[in-house]
């Protein structure tokens, strides 16, 4: 009997994405989830198109968790001083995006979400402190 193959495939990516979070540096760990809440994002748009609130709402919990307990922690307010409280607002905002527009189908909400964590990440990824 042959393995299942989507179940095969999926280990196969939870493998590759954990080894790369094992051996990646604080940067590249920022740069995941950036990368982590951009993919629940677009995946909570599509469940919103299709109209499958249970799939939505966990895309949606997904990306407010990435935004609140990774994105948000980081923050080292002590040294950042008034960059990361504005950031920390910034993350705010983004959250009360994602809120709204799981409670309210709010697709406008979910792309300027988007927007704004693409434009956080894409100057994130300019900073390049791993020198790659």
């Amino acid at each position: 009997m042959y393995p299942n193959r989507a179940g095969g495939a999926a280990a196969y990516a939870r493998v590759g994405v954990e080894s790369d979070v094992l051996s990646a540096s604080p940067h590249r760990l920022i740069t995941l989830l950036f990368e982590g809440a951009d993919k629940a994002i677009r995946s909570a748009g599509v469940h919103m198109r299709d109209g499958n609130k249970a799939e939505k709402g966990k895309a949606i919990s997904k990306a407010l968790d990435i935004v609140n307990r990774g994105l948000l922690a980081a923050l080292d307010r002590e040294r950042g001083g008034e960059l990361a409280e504005r950031m920390a607002l910034l993350y705010d905002y983004i959250a009360r995006l994602l809120l709204k527009a799981n409670l309210h189908d709010d697709a406008a909400a979910l792309e300027e979400a988007r927007h704004l964590l693409g434009e956080l990440g894409s100057a994130w990824r300019e900073i390049d402190t791993d020198g790659k």
